[in-house]
């Protein structure tokens, strides 16, 4: 069971400041959660199949190629300042 003397150190801990009525009720929160996980362990899954997605679509994989689509004076023809073949931008402080 989760007290509120519980949600009151989980608060301190997460530096966060709650009332006493919101102890409360997130104690009765917290209990109804921690009460739909037990009824999730009590379900058989014996000879289920774990998935690792829940579908049943396959990744599609392409291959890596290396391309040189653009030049470096194609990249920064529209650049609105460049020095070189690099963008020019302002001094970050």
């Amino acid at each position: 069971m989760i007290d509120k003397k519980t949600i009151e150190h989980i608060a301190k801990l997460a530096r966060l400041h709650i009332t006493e009525a919101e102890a409360a009720q997130y104690s009765a929160q917290l209990e109804k959660v921690l009460h739909n996980f037990e009824q999730i362990a009590k379900v058989d899954t014996a000879g289920v199949e774990p998935l690792i997605t829940p579908t049943e679509i396959e990744a599609y994989w392409r291959d890596d190629e290396a391309k040189k689509d653009f030049t470096a004076e194609e990249m920064t023809a529209n650049a609105p300042s460049r020095t070189g073949n690099l963008f020019k931008v302002p001094p970050v402080v």
